[in-house]
């Protein structure tokens, strides 16, 4: 269980990711971005091969594997004590990441592009990050719709958990999946009901990190909504975020800091 808010650090190993600061081919980038998250500050580092952005095509299985278990590997043997967490749905994926070195699955699916994941993840006995989107990467922007958003991805997370439990998974963490599937007013009432997710008593990430709810909003571009970002994470941890997942951990470390000396 997390007892004060972290931060979780964006290393994408692909060129497709929406943020370009964030892509990272070179293996020696990837171990330099790598340091500099960890002496900045991240508690966690999150690394995706495969991008899923709005629009995102699939890539290859064999090439998703690849890239994970390079970068983790490399990771993993630089930094022994880091947390490493990856950004996969594919249960074979997950797997193989494990071996090489990875602790977290953070799937974007929740299990449902892939049959497999949570018996996978729940004989890797590793944390299970489960996330609400609606439809897939490549369409889900497409005029997303709900009734009562706050109160269907509640729904989503009562099916998804009692499934990944029912499958032996016991360290959940829930993200409602900010920007997969939601219109920028979907984004911006689940944010401001962000503690009804408390209710779960699990560990609740927040994935708003130069996405379009700030960009799209402050009329600008993913390059320079460094500081919307920074003004809704402080939001995010008084609504009870637990973990940040972002591409500046800098700004996101120092965010958590003044909000522990308001919280003492």
């Amino acid at each position: 269980m997390i007892d004060q808010p972290v931060v979780m650090g964006i290393i994408n190993v692909n060129e497709d990711s929406f943020y370009s600061g964030s892509r990272k081919t070179d293996i020696y980038d990837i171990l330099s971005m790598a340091k500099s998250m960890l002496d900045d500050g991240a508690s966690i580092l999150d690394i995706g091969a495969m991008s899923s952005r709005p629009g995102a095509k699939m890539i290859d299985e064999e090439v998703e594997i690849n890239r994970i278990v390079t970068a983790v590997k490399s990771i993993s043997d630089s930094y022994p004590s880091a947390i490493i967490s990856v950004d996969t749905f594919r249960s074979k994926v997950a797997y193989e990441a494990v071996q090489a070195g990875a602790s977290i699955i953070n799937d974007i699916s929740s299990g449902t592009f892939d049959t497999e994941m949570l018996k996978v993840v729940s004989s890797l006995n590793v944390p299970y990050i489960l996330m609400h989107m609606q439809g897939q990467p490549e369409t889900m922007q497409i005029n997303p719709i709900y009734h009562d958003v706050v109160m269907e991805i509640t729904q989503f997370f009562v099916s998804k958990i009692k499934q990944a439990r029912n499958a032996g998974i016991t360290d959940i963490i829930i993200d409602p999946g900010f920007g997969f599937g939601k219109t920028l007013e979907h984004n911006y009432t689940l944010l401001k009901h962000l503690e009804v997710f408390q209710i779960f008593d699990l560990p609740v990430l927040a994935g708003i990190s130069r996405k379009s709810m700030v960009w799209k909003q402050l009329d600008t571009n993913p390059e320079h909504a460094l500081n919307g970002t920074t003004a809704l994470h402080m939001y995010a941890l008084l609504k009870g975020a637990d973990i940040l997942r972002v591409h500046d951990v800098k700004a996101a470390a120092e965010c958590i800091a003044l909000f522990k000396k308001l919280a003492c």
